[in-house]
């Protein structure tokens, strides 16, 4: 097991399956809301569902329009469970807070590295625990 501190954005618990992207996600036409899924077309995780998992990505990217497409997400029932940002910006900050879910950043080690898609990850206010899948 691998244990990560970082520093909290949004404070909570939540234990799930991470989905890791190595990109930066666009929150504005780069997701689908409604579904829960990244349809940014040339996205490396372009169609793949997010909903129940613990989102792990680099940076937000695009315009402030993020954290509305996130919060509903939250609206919908198709939000991550938490997420794992490795540099966080107002977008990503904002969207976290919105959506409501444990979030955390600046981590002692690069998520995007460290983490991969499958692994079993444990968020716990500013602490990642880490179970290689």
């Amino acid at each position: 097991m691998l244990t990560l501190h970082g520093r909290l954005v949004v404070p909570g618990k939540v234990r799930g399956e991470a989905l890791v992207s190595h990109e930066p996600i666009s929150g504005w036409g780069g997701i689908d809301p409604a579904r829960g899924v990244i349809i940014e077309r040339r996205h490396e995780l372009y169609g793949v569902c997010f909903t129940g998992k613990i989102l792990v990505f680099p940076s937000a990217k695009g315009s402030s329009g993020w954290a509305g497409f996130f919060q509903t997400t939250r609206l919908s029932g198709t939000a991550p469970i938490g997420m794992i940002i490795g540099r966080i910006s107002a977008k990503s900050a904002l969207g976290a807070v919105v959506t409501r879910v444990p979030a955390v950043t600046d981590l002692d080690a690069d998520p995007c590295a460290v983490i991969a898609t499958g692994d079993w990850v444990l968020i716990d206010d500013s602490t990642v625990e880490v179970s290689k899948r």
